[in-house]
């Protein structure tokens, strides 16, 4: 209930008054799990802009993976990660084997959920894609029922910067592509993510402006 009561409150009204949002491939929006939505990574604002896409109905079965010793670093920051964003925590100390490192996500696929996950691990430099991790192959590579759905953000690093608390007001883009299909080898799978993660900022509205800026400069 704290989560709908959030999303329904603060973040729906934020991300739809506050941010002038371009969503283009809604459509392939995975609506039911088991699924991944494997997106880029530059701002705090990335998780809630993408969870903000689904109706009330089907948040609770939107679970970000997120790092565990970043958002359990205090009892209240755990609080509201739990019941409020219902994350996923991931054990990036090294110490945890793969079965267990993925355990809390294959129990969510499980489930019927549908996995937000970062395929470059950490939050970069704003509008710089940073190079895609194994791990979201590592993942899926065994599971025939979960597709991965690549999305692009653009914009957000501008909004809400990293280590910045002030918001700015910024046109934001989100181009969500068509299911991804694995290939037989990982490093083969990680090219070619990265290709199509190319081919979806070629989409990208507030990227195009940015670029034709610079050449008027």
């Amino acid at each position: 209930m704290a989560k709908i009561l959030f999303f329904a409150l603060i973040v729906k009204p934020f991300v739809f008054l506050m941010l002038g949002l371009n969503v283009r491939g809604r459509e392939n929006l995975p609506l039911k799990g088991p699924a991944v939505l494997a997106g880029n990574h530059n701002s705090h604002l990335d998780t809630i802009v993408l969870m903000s896409l689904y109706p009330l109905k089907d948040i609770r079965r939107i679970r970000p993976v997120a790092a565990a010793d970043y958002f359990y670093k205090n009892k209240w920051v755990g609080w509201f990660a739990d019941h409020c964003i219902g994350i996923i925590p991931l054990d990036r100390s090294g110490k945890a084997d793969r079965s267990q490192l993925f355990q809390g996500c294959h129990k969510a696929l499980d489930n019927g959920d549908v996995l937000l996950l970062f395929p470059e691990g950490s939050r970069g430099v704003p509008e710089k894609m940073s190079s895609v991790k194994k791990g979201v192959f590592y993942l899926v590579k065994d599971r025939t029922d979960t597709k991965i759905t690549p999305v692009v953000l653009h914009g957000l690093g501008s909004a809400l910067p990293r280590n910045e608390a002030l918001f700015v007001p910024f046109n934001c883009d989100v181009v969500i592509g068509e299911h991804f299909e694995l290939r037989d080898e990982v490093s083969d799978s990680v090219k070619a993510l990265t290709d199509v993660y190319t081919t979806l900022f070629t989409y990208c509205l507030t990227r195009q402006a940015t670029q034709e800026g610079n050449r008027v400069e």
